[in-house]
């Protein structure tokens, strides 16, 4: 619940693209302004990680991720009020663009947090199944945001939404994100992270430097997948509205409508992606979606540009072979360092590559298009992504079935061999 609230945001902000142009960004740059302030909330990410991290990992999950929702669903309830330009002139893009960073800075502490606390309360043989729900919980978020864009657009009309109806959906994440508060600020924390923080050893050092320094493998790995979930992630949830409308000519309340339906059969998929990754391991799953997403982006976006129906097939596609990344997640990041540095590494190492190769995703595409005409760049730009998370997937360690307990990185071979030893 409390990720979805908090992507709530990314999903309304994406279907509303068109009319936070015309509000904000009015001219013919209007959508790159637009995809500017999408990629502007990425760059507090990493300060967000670096902030949220370490204290994440020297004061426990809990008391972090209530407070992120928190700075989330104010800023973004605040959006909905913000004046538009014909009112307040280049102070509203100001205005929208700030919010924005107070989102990326929120964020940063979030999804690492989330993720981390969910590994460490799963049990080691069903980490996968249970950590792919959240990720259900970040595709709930979209296509909430998407459902209410459409029910507004077809209870008001392109008139209204355009003049006042866009707002509607940024308001509605105030109440999402009390409740949101209101489940985490009472959740237990993280058993694992109780056991380190109780334990009467001397406890390793945390932080960054920590990170860096002696965990500089598993953080370059880490950044390195991220560069393929995130590229393909925000190209297909985010960028796929405004590229849907404007290269290929479909109408707003037709991509809202077949984004929702793309969603909703990637959330009923993911648990049993996540499921599959216990029993096959999180290594395999990688290799098979990066693959096939080198292999079928290009015929795929090809094939959207046949017809609205064929667009469908394309989205869903792709969307298919990207969920064994997007359903693993939670289960194969956390896994990639100890307790000691988990949620620093995480959140420093996916924020610093998100921001550099996720939020931008959307910007490069649509500055790519508008500049060589080339209407097939989105799935070149996926591949090339895709690329590199094969280089980094030959440094991924297995970890399914394996502890996340204790102050030493996780490996299933290193255990493995520890039981044959002993044995």
């Amino acid at each position: 619940m409390g990720n979805a609230t908090e992507w709530f945001d990314y999903g309304v902000y994406a279907a509303t693209a068109t009319y936070l142009a015309d509000a904000f960004f009015p001219g013919d740059l209007g959508t790159l302004g637009v995809m500017l302030g999408f990629a502007v909330s990425f760059v507090l990410r990493p300060l967000g990680g670096m902030v949220w991290g370490p204290l994440g990992d020297r004061i426990g999950r809990k008391a972090v991720l209530a407070t992120t929702i928190l700075l989330m669903a104010a800023a973004t309830g605040a959006i909905g009020i913000l004046p538009t330009h014909g009112q307040v002139g280049v102070l509203a893009p100001i205005l929208l663009i700030t919010l924005r960073v107070v989102q990326g800075f929120s964020t940063g502490g979030e999804y690492g947090g989330a993720a981390t606390y969910m590994a460490e309360c799963a049990g080691d043989r069903k980490r996968g199944f249970y950590g792919s729900f959240l990720e259900f919980g970040t595709l709930g978020g979209f296509v909430g945001g998407s459902a209410v864009v459409l029910a507004c657009q077809l209870a008001l009309g392109t008139d209204a939404m355009h003049d006042w109806g866009w707002r509607l959906p940024f308001l509605i994440a105030l109440p999402l994100g009390a409740i949101g508060w209101y489940l985490r600020s009472r959740l237990a924390e993280s058993p694992i992270f109780e056991e380190v923080a109780a334990s009467k050893a001397k406890r390793p050092p945390t932080g960054l430097r920590e990170v860096v320094v002696t965990y500089r493998r598993e953080t370059l790995t880490l950044m390195g997948l991220v560069v393929a979930l995130n590229v393909v992630n925000y190209t297909l949830l985010t960028y796929q509205p405004t590229y849907l409308q404007n290269t290929v000519g479909v109408a707003e309340s037709t991509t809202t409508a077949m984004m929702l339906i793309g969603q909703l059969i990637m959330m009923l998929a993911i648990p049993f992606f996540g499921a599959l990754s216990d029993r096959v391991g999180r290594r395999p799953m990688w290799l098979v979606s990066l693959l096939g997403l080198i292999v079928f982006a290009l015929p795929m976006y090809w094939l959207m540009g046949q017809g609205i129906a064929w667009a469908v097939v394309g989205f869903v596609v792709l969307g298919l072979l990207y969920l064994p990344q997007l359903a693993t997640i939670s289960s194969t990041f956390p896994a990639i360092f100890p307790t000691h540095v988990r949620y620093a590494g995480f959140a420093f190492g996916y924020n610093v590559s998100t921001a550099l190769f996720g939020g931008t995703a959307p910007l490069v595409n649509e500055a790519a298009i508008e500049g060589t005409g080339w209407s097939l760049f989105p799935a070149a730009y996926m591949m090339g992504a895709s690329v590199i998370g094969l280089i980094a997937w030959f440094f991924l360690r297995e970890t399914a079935g394996t502890s996340l307990r204790g102050t030493e990185v996780p490996d299933a071979a290193t255990d493995a061999n520890l039981v044959a030893a002993k044995a």
